[in-house]
């Protein structure tokens, strides 16, 4: 039994995939996408183009391509991506694979400046991944229509492990903070699951 949930939900929730709040959301398998972003996920439009933020190992990448949205990968290390292009000067490191239209973005996020500056995005995917001053590049990056799925730990979570540092714990209801009259929230959850791990997510579409 969860100790502590704060949940929103309206009318127009995706229902097909419900998420394990006593897992904490997470998904069976390390490299299975998280129940909150399958749950979520058909709020894109169809053959979208889909920004997995911090994409690490590209769990949300393989997953989101091989459902049919395009999807732009970026971090830091793109290392465990190069599997998901084709070699360098083909088809301009696009991929060739029908189940999978990836473009890999290596960038600094922290450190250097925003990759996408003239772009926006039918769907924006963050995953246990804080930077609080790209909160709101990412908010304006969702394009009309478009859906921001975000979801990582928050304060509480160092009582239970990693993270502990607060700069990348969420603060009780900063994910609505930062939507607050720019995206309308879907659904909202900041709970403490039986793991246990204190996590915040949220759903919010741009009006179109």
């Amino acid at each position: 039994m969860n100790d502590e949930v704060a949940s929103i939900a309206d009318q127009d929730t995706p229902t097909a995939a419900p998420v394990d709040a006593t897992s904490g959301g997470r998904p069976t398998s390390p490299d299975a996408a998280l129940p909150w972003v399958v749950r979520f996920a058909p709020l894109v439009p169809e053959r979208g183009v889909v920004l997995d933020v911090a994409a690490g190992g590209g769990r949300h990448t393989r997953w989101l391509a091989a459902q049919g949205w395009r999807v732009v990968a970026v971090d830091r290390d793109t290392s465990a991506l190069l599997d998901l292009v084709d070699p360098p000067g083909v088809h301009d490191g696009r991929t060739t694979d029908a189940a999978a239209d990836v473009e890999v973005v290596e960038a600094d996020l922290e450190e250097g400046p925003w990759p996408f500056p003239d772009r926006r995005f039918d769907g924006i995917m963050v995953t246990n991944y804080l930077h609080r001053p790209l909160l709101p590049t990412l908010v304006a990056s969702v394009a009309p229509g478009g859906v921001l799925i975000y979801q990582t730990y928050a304060r509480g979570h160092e009582r239970y492990g990693r993270p502990t540092n607060p700069d990348w714990l969420l603060r009780p209801g900063e994910l609505l903070e930062a939507v607050r009259g720019r995206l309308r929230v879907v659904a909202y959850e900041d709970l403490t699951t039986d793991q246990p791990a204190r996590v915040q997510r949220i759903a919010a579409v741009a009006e179109e």
